[in-house]
């Protein structure tokens, strides 16, 4: 009786032996090479007939065969094409003995479904030559399979996390459109409505506004560098330091001489956060920023650019004024410092602060939409009040792009001015 042998590597559970059967219409012949293959270790059934052999694999899984190519009814090869159609699930060594050494023979053996040949009269040394080479086969597919298992188990895991961080930034993008208070507010001298579409589930974009006072209102609109989390919390971070709903936290708020709520100049904003960002925050982020305050009875305005795209102003006759030079990113050069830049606007006109997922939103050649672009779909859709104005854009942004899934965040912050009411 065949028993169990030990497995090489050091701390495997013992190894079943390999089951061969033995296909030979001789009798003598299969006691011959059963003694071996016994002596081997292996564990061996006989068959005398082809059509007993099948049958003999349509119970059990042998890991090797060895068959004689010329026997009596179905022959070596036919019962190899036989076995290699039976449903099992580890792989089978199937070894022809013959007589048979023209290449024709041997090719038509191979496209048969054999994997070797071993000539007869066998000789004892060739064959176990050959049944380790199968071995080695069998051990590379048994390798194969146990790998593929781990593979499918390490895949499913990783779906299942996948799917648990797609659950969370399904809920983190929920969070950051609740950082966009109002989509479109009417503030009696004017309107302020705002756009924000991330590109993924979370984005780095972030516009906004708040009060200064009964009078003085601003305006921002600030783009992350990168994708993702770190960014998504970078803006989320920034909506704290550029909120009313806690103005002792607000960068941008001071107290006046007389205790009144008053704001730092755009200028001192920047340079504020730039600092903040490099002592405080120790991130590696760094953003761009567009930042207006105006006045609601004058029109008088003060920004600053912050590496950010161009601000623009819609006048009421129908004229595009860009404003700005460009300027310095936030957190990127220790000390930097931002210029002011003043203006007024008359009833009628609008400001309009964007990110660069517009001007730099390329086409289907990879022209970007630039800001003469941006200027020609403005005018294009001057007529429109300030909500249907942005969903335009967009709508003539994804006409640009050939389609709506946008490579990078899109955002804006349009502001009407009506002027001083009755």
């Amino acid at each position: 009786m065949a028993q169990t042998l030990p497995d090489p590597l050091h701390g495997r559970p013992p190894v079943a032996p390999r089951q061969v059967l033995v296909v030979d219409d001789s009798k003598a012949q299969r006691k011959v090479l059963t003694m071996s293959l016994l002596r081997w270790g292996y564990q061996v059934t006989e068959a005398e007939s082809g059509e007993e052999a099948l049958d003999l694999c349509r119970r059990t899984a042998f890991d090797i065969v060895l068959s004689d190519w010329v026997m009596p009814g179905m022959s070596g090869l036919d019962f190899c094409r036989a076995f290699r159609r039976l449903p099992r699930e580890g792989y089978g060594y199937f070894i022809l003995l013959t007589s048979k050494t023209e290449n024709g023979e041997v090719a038509s053996g191979l496209d048969g479904g054999a994997d070797d040949f071993v000539p007869k009269p066998v000789d004892v040394n060739e064959l176990r030559a050959r049944m380790r080479a199968g071995e080695r086969i069998l051990s590379m597919q048994r390798e194969l399979v146990e790998k593929n298992r781990l593979i499918g188990a390490t895949l499913a895991q990783l779906q299942e996390l996948y799917d648990s961080l797609d659950r969370d930034l399904i809920e983190a993008r929920k969070f950051q459109q609740t950082l966009v208070r109002d989509r479109h507010v009417d503030l009696g001298q004017g309107t302020v409505s705002v756009l924000l579409r991330p590109s993924g589930r979370v984005g780095g974009d972030l516009v906004g506004w708040f009060a200064i006072s009964a009078r003085r209102l601003a305006l921002y609109s600030v783009d992350v560098s990168g994708h993702g989390v770190a960014s998504a919390m970078m803006t989320a971070r920034l909506a704290g330091l550029m909120s009313c709903a806690s103005p002792d936290q607000n960068v941008a708020l001071t107290l006046g001489d007389y205790g009144q709520r008053d704001a730092w100049p755009p200028e001192m904003v920047a340079y504020r956060l730039n600092r903040m960002v490099l002592e405080q925050l120790g991130v590696e982020q760094y953003f761009t920023m567009a930042y207006a305050e105006i006045d609601l009875e004058t029109g008088r305005m003060a920004l600053v650019q912050a590496g950010h795209p161009h601000p623009v102003v819609l006048r009421a006759d129908g004229r595009v004024e860009v404003l700005g030079n460009g300027g310095l990113p936030i957190g990127l050069i220790p000390g930097a410092t931002y210029d002011r830049i003043e203006c007024r606007l008359l009833p009628g006109d609008r400001l309009l602060l964007v990110s660069d997922g517009i001007t730099e939103c390329p086409d289907m050649t990879g022209q970007e939409l630039a800001e003469t672009g941006l200027i020609r779909l403005l005018q294009r859709s001057a007529g429109l009040a300030g909500p249907a104005l942005l969903e335009a854009l967009v709508w003539d942004l994804a006409a640009h792009a050939g389609g709506e899934d946008f490579r990078d965040d899109v955002s804006a912050v349009l502001f009407d001015f009506r002027g001083p009411q009755a």
